[in-house]
């Protein structure tokens, strides 16, 4: 008699499995449907960002040709589209390129936002810190020193890849605001410097500009501060961001 309620008790607890199993099918078969549309919807999405990363490139390469035979004007345009695109990396450059232009023009403030929009845009602090850098130099005969210092300061850390050139800066925007020994003080840092990343052209003007100082001459102060921004020319494409295809190096973005 016991084997039988256990061959009945068995039974039922098969059908009710069963049962389960059949309730849950649907659910299972939903989840399944969204793991591929999951997985789907991630490639379709990469290779969509692939396609518009080429897209852009081949537009900023347009549109650096055209700068290159027909002047910076007429490229003007070419570089919004691009701007105006979703790909992070040729949007900052091609702001770079647009600013630069507006900056030839003496559109300061134009210039500026769009080198702010540049450092906004970018995915690499190597390509972010040379906007922002760009945009403290152009507001470098305006701007209040209070204004360029708090641009400056963040860009003269150690680790910052353009640290020498944002020091450099801010000893001449010192001069500017009149604080002379400040300035001094920065210059024989600069002059002297064993930092592998100042050029011997920072040391040249960091002589020249303690030697104007020493001599009392005020005249070349607005010089002396305009040859100071001899930025670094934007780097290759291939160190600013992993994703982006490579192509030749970008034009020099002064």
């Amino acid at each position: 008699m016991v084997d039988v309620f256990d061959e009945v008790e068995e039974q039922l607890r098969s059908e009710r499995y069963q049962s389960l199993a059949m309730k849950s099918l649907p659910w299972l078969g939903a989840l399944a449907a969204v793991a591929v549309i999951g997985v789907g919807g991630y490639w379709g999405w990469t290779s969509y960002q692939t396609d518009q990363a080429n897209k852009a490139s081949e537009s900023y390469q347009t549109a650096l040709e055209t700068a290159q035979k027909q002047g910076p004007d007429k490229a003007f345009g070419q570089f919004k589209a691009v701007a105006d695109g979703g790909a992070n990396g040729y949007k900052a450059l091609a702001l770079l390129q647009m600013g630069d232009i507006r900056l030839d023009q003496n559109k300061t403030q134009e210039a500026v936002g769009y080198f702010d929009a540049a450092a906004k845009a970018s995915p690499s602090p190597v390509l972010g810190d040379l906007a922002r850098l760009k945009s403290a130099f152009a507001l470098m005969d305006t701007a209040s020193y209070k204004d360029i210092e708090s641009r400056l300061t963040p860009l003269a850390g150690e680790k910052s890849p353009y640290r020498v050139y944002a020091r450099e800066a801010m000893a001449f925007a010192k001069l500017q605001a009149g604080d002379v020994a400040g300035a001094r003080a920065d210059f024989v840092i600069l002059a002297n410097s064993l930092d592998t990343t100042t050029s011997e052209a920072v040391r040249q003007r960091a002589q020249a500009a303690m030697q104007m100082i020493d001599s009392g001459s005020a005249k070349e102060l607005g010089a002396a501060v305009k040859a100071a921004a001899a930025l670094p020319p934007t780097p290759p494409l291939s160190q600013l961001a992993p994703a982006m295809p490579q192509q030749p190096a970008a034009s020099n973005a002064q």
